[in-house]
C-alpha cells in the first residue's frame, strides 16, 4: 500500500485518492443494493411458495372420498370393566355393531419344574461332555442351543435369546432368598394358539422332555362374537388387536367379559369436514393476504412492497380463485363453491366462510357437498380441492411453472450481480493503486520542485 506523508507542497494526497475511490464505489453499491433487493424478493417468492404449498395441503385433505371423509366412534357397555377401545378410519360404514370379547389372546410360558430347580444361576446344569437343548414355536423350524461340559442355568438362557427365534428365556426364583430354586421360563413373544412352544430335546439335568414343563400361561387366540342371537359370528384371531373384522375399524381388546357385550357406533363426524373446510378456506387466505400485503405502494413514504408491479402474483391469485370458485360441470345439487357459504370479499378477494350456510349444506346434502370438493370417478367430476391441487402443481412445476421458472430467474439475477460485484471490486482495488501511485509521483514531483526552488532561491544576489 502506498502512503503520503504530504512532503511534495503540504498536501495530504490520501483524503484526495479515498474520494476517489469512493466515489468509483457508488455503481458497485448500486449493484450491491440491487443484489439485495432481489434476493429480498426471492425470498418472498419462496414464502409465497410455501403458502401455496400449505394451501395444497389443505385441498389434498377433501379431493377423495377417503380424505374428505371423517368418522368418529362412540364405544358402550355395562361392564365395570374396560373390554376394547375402538379407532375408525374414513372407510367405516356409519352403523352400529355388537361385540362380546369371550377371550383375550395370551402367549404361552412354561417353567421347568420344580424339580430340576438349582441352588444358584451358574449350576453346571451339563452332566456329560456337552448338552443340546432344542425347541419349536409353533410349526417353525426346531432351534437348538448347545452347552460346553460346564453349561450353566445363564448359558441356556443366553443362548436361547441370542437365537432371535420368537421365544425369550429368564430364569426364575421360586425358592426364598436364603434357599433359592432356580428355574428356566420360557415364553413366546407373540400371542395366539398357533406360537405355543414345545421342547423337543433336552439333556441338560433339567431334562424337561421327561420331566416336563409346568404352564404359567397358555398360548392362545382372542375370541369375539359379533352380532347376537342367531345370526351371531365367532371369530378367532392370534392377537388382541383386530384390523379385519369390521371394516374401517380397529379394535384394541382390553378384557374378557362374556355376560356384557360392547355396543360400538359409528357416526359421520361433519365437524371434523368443516374443519377441514376452514382450514383450506383458511389456507387460501394465507395466499392472498400475503400477496396483497407485499404489493401495497405507499404514496406519502414512497416505500414499494416487494410484488408491486410483478404480473406473477396476478397469475397465482387468478389460477387459485378460478379453482376455487370453478362451477364443477356434471353435478346437480351444488356446482359451486358459493352455494356452500363461500363468500368473496370484495376488499381483498379472500373468502368469508358463511358457517350457518355450510352447517345447513353439510347437515342436508352431505353427499353433494363432498362431490363438490372431490375427484369422482363415478361422476367423472374433478371438484374445488382437485383443480387447487391442480392449480398448484402447475405453478410450481420445475420446467414450466411460472413461479419455478421466477424463482429460478431471479436465482440467476443473483449470480449475476455477485458476478459484477466481483469484477468491479477487482477493477476497483486496481484503480486505487493506480491512484495511488500517480499521487505519489505527483508528490515526489513537488517535493523536486520544492528542492530546485529552494536551491535557487540561495544562489539569488541578496537585494
Amino acid at each position: 500500500m502506498i502512503s503520503f506523508g504530504g512532503l511534495g507542497n503540504g498536501i495530504d494526497f490520501g483524503p484526495i485518492v479515498d474520494l476517489l475511490v469512493q466515489a468509483r464505489r457508488i455503481p458497485i453499491d448500486r449493484v450491491n443494493q440491487q443484489k439485495l433487493d432481489t434476493q429480498e424478493k426471492l425470498t418472498n417468492f419462496g414464502s409465497l411458495g410455501t403458502k401455496l404449498i400449505g394451501l395444497q395441503s389443505a385441498a389434498n385433505g377433501l379431493r377423495t372420498r377417503l380424505s374428505f371423509d371423517k368418522n368418529e366412534v362412540s364405544v358402550t357397555s355395562a361392564s365395570s370393566q374396560t373390554l376394547l377401545t375402538a379407532s375408525v378410519s374414513s372407510t367405516a360404514a356409519s352403523g352400529s355393531h355388537t361385540v362380546t370379547v369371550n377371550a383375550l389372546a395370551s402367549a404361552h410360558q412354561v417353567v421347568s419344574t420344580a424339580s430340576t430347580a438349582v441352588a444358584t444361576k451358574d449350576t453346571d446344569i451339563v452332566g456329560g461332555a456337552s448338552g443340546t437343548f432344542s425347541f419349536q414355536l409353533g410349526t417353525g423350524s426346531v432351534q437348538t442351543v448347545n452347552l460346553g461340559a460346564t453349561g450353566t442355568l445363564e448359558d441356556l438362557r443366553d443362548g436361547i435369546n441370542n437365537l432371535g427365534a420368537g421365544v425369550n428365556a429368564s430364569i426364575l426364583n421360586t425358592g426364598t432368598e436364603t434357599t433359592p430354586a432356580y428355574r428356566l421360563v420360557l415364553a413366546s413373544n407373540d400371542t395366539g394358539a398357533s406360537n405355543t412352544i414345545t421342547i423337543t430335546a433336552d439333556n441338560t439335568t433339567l431334562d424337561t422332555v421327561n420331566t416336563g414343563v409346568d404352564t404359567f400361561q397358555a398360548g392362545q387366540d382372542s375370541e369375539i362374537v359379533l352380532g347376537e342371537g342367531v345370526g351371531a359370528l365367532t371369530i378367532n384371531r392370534s392377537g388382541n388387536t383386530l384390523t379385519d373384522v369390521i371394516s374401517g375399524l380397529t379394535l384394541n381388546l382390553q378384557a374378557d367379559d362374556v355376560g356384557n357385550p360392547v355396543t360400538i357406533a359409528v357416526t359421520r363426524d361433519t365437524t371434523a369436514v368443516k374443519e377441514g373446510i376452514s382450514s383450506f378456506v383458511s389456507a387460501y387466505n394465507e395466499v392472498v393476504s400475503f400477496i396483497k400485503e407485499q404489493s401495497v405502494f405507499d404514496l406519502d413514504s414512497g416505500e414499494r412492497g416487494v410484488f408491486v408491479g410483478e404480473s406473477l402474483t396476478r397469475t397465482v391469485l387468478d389460477r387459485i380463485r378460478q379453482a376455487a370458485f370453478s362451477q364443477i360441470s356434471g353435478l346437480t345439487t351444488f356446482t359451486g363453491a358459493s352455494q356452500i357459504g363461500f363468500e368473496t370479499q370484495t376488499t381483498d378477494g379472500s373468502i368469508k366462510l358463511n358457517e350457518e350456510t355450510l352447517d345447513a349444506a353439510l347437515s342436508n346434502n352431505y353427499t353433494a357437498v363432498r362431490d363438490l370438493f372431490i375427484q369422482n370417478a363415478t361422476t367423472g367430476t374433478d371438484g374445488i380441492a382437485e383443480l387447487v391441487v391442480d392449480a398448484v402443481d402447475t405453478l410450481d412445476d420445475v420446467q414450466s411453472g411460472a413461479l419455478a421458472i421466477k424463482q429460478k430467474a431471479l436465482t440467476n439475477l443473483i449470480d449475476d450481480f455477485e458476478d459484477q460485484i466481483l469484477f468491479k471490486e477487482s477493477a476497483l482495488i486496481q484503480y486505487e493503486e493506480q491512484q495511488r501511485l500517480k499521487f505519489a509521483n505527483l508528490d515526489g514531483l513537488l517535493a523536486s520542485l520544492e528542492s530546485q526552488l529552494d536551491a535557487l532561491t540561495a544562489l539569488s544576489p541578496t537585494q
